[in-house]
């Protein structure tokens, strides 16, 4: 059965765009979902189509017409994994960069979900069908350790942990230039960036609490290595954040770095950074209380070979 919204334009919501309106009013769902619920057709002003640019008026009645999710079955493909532990509650694996953790957002094959279905016949399917087992998750261009349960007490288990942020996970990041101070604590909101659909921000109007703890283990002058501990776990937490306080990552696509690649003097440091086509984040460590056997486990993984090799030009003397 199709759900329906209706929601009437305030007198502060007067100029802002229809897809940017239905955004601050849904929380729930994606400004890239609402656009193609819009573009479908499946929202009407005061009755009427239109487009997503189109700017609200006040008193204006909008009606946002939800058809019922269609199921989708991931395929199993038979796809490497790096297995860094596995036994039959879990498995932890060290995803590689530019592989998408699970289908969705027009992504259905090459997925870790995939691959775990290839290599895993007994996945916890309570993450949902299109993520089964799937109790976190990282950025595509993100590399690093993850785990994933085998069953649905193992999932419980794991996802608890995850809630009550118990989880150890320190991730290393390279970021520009030498920060101030040799380490902080960043906390505040993160929600959806206000003008840039794909990009998440800090000076959001609506969002969720994040927290991120950061130190420095290594400054090389034109970047540093950084080390963050999470305490939370939200999407695009570390990029956020680390951009905003003015040390942003190493060839993030995504997040602005304010000029300082353009600006490098090093040629040979800015080809290896370009050649990198990501961030250069890296989920290093992760600790968790076994959810069956009560024992902690913690895993740790170096980083993958182009960022290694951009950290070891590094420490050989780059400025």
């Amino acid at each position: 059965m199709d759900l329906q919204y209706d929601i009437p334009v305030p007198d502060d919501a007067v100029g802002q765009r229809l897809d940017a309106f239905l955004a601050g009013s849904l929380p729930a769902f994606s400004r890239s979902a609402l656009q193609r619920l819009i573009e479908e057709g499946r929202v009407l002003v005061n009755g009427r189509q239109q487009r997503p640019s189109y700017k609200v008026a006040a008193g204006e009645a909008v009606t946002v017409t939800v058809p019922p999710p269609v199921p989708t079955t991931p395929q199993a493909e038979a796809i490497p994994l790096q297995v860094v532990y596995e036994d039959h509650d879990l498995i932890v694996i060290n995803k590689p960069a530019g592989m998408t953790v699970h289908p969705g957002a027009g992504v259905d094959f090459g997925t870790l979900v995939n691959a775990l279905l290839a290599h895993c016949t007994d996945l916890s399917g309570i993450g949902g069908e299109l993520r089964p087992g799937i109790v976190h998750r990282l950025d595509k261009g993100t590399s690093g350790l993850l785990v994933a349960a085998k069953h649905d007490v193992a999932h419980r288990g794991l996802a608890e942990q995850f809630s009550v942020h118990s989880i150890k996970r320190l991730y290393w990041a390279l970021v520009y230039g030498s920060p101030a101070a040799d380490s902080g604590r960043i906390s505040g909101i993160i929600g959806r960036h206000p003008t840039e659909r794909l990009r998440l921000s800090g000076k959001a109007r609506q969002g969720k609490q994040a927290v991120t703890n950061w130190r420095v283990l290594e400054r090389f002058g034109s970047a540093s290595l950084v080390q963050l501990r999470l305490e939370t776990g939200r999407t695009h937490q570390i990029r956020v954040h680390l951009t905003e306080a003015g040390m942003p990552l190493l060839g993030d696509p995504l997040y602005p770095d304010g000029g300082r690649f353009n600006n490098l003097k090093d040629l040979v440091l800015k080809k290896m950074i370009g050649g990198l086509g990501r961030q250069a984040l890296h989920a290093r460590v992760l600790g968790f209380v076994h959810p069956v056997s009560g024992q902690y486990l913690e895993f740790s993984a170096d980083p993958p070979e182009d960022v290694m090799a951009v950290l070891r030009y590094l420490r050989e003397g780059a400025v």
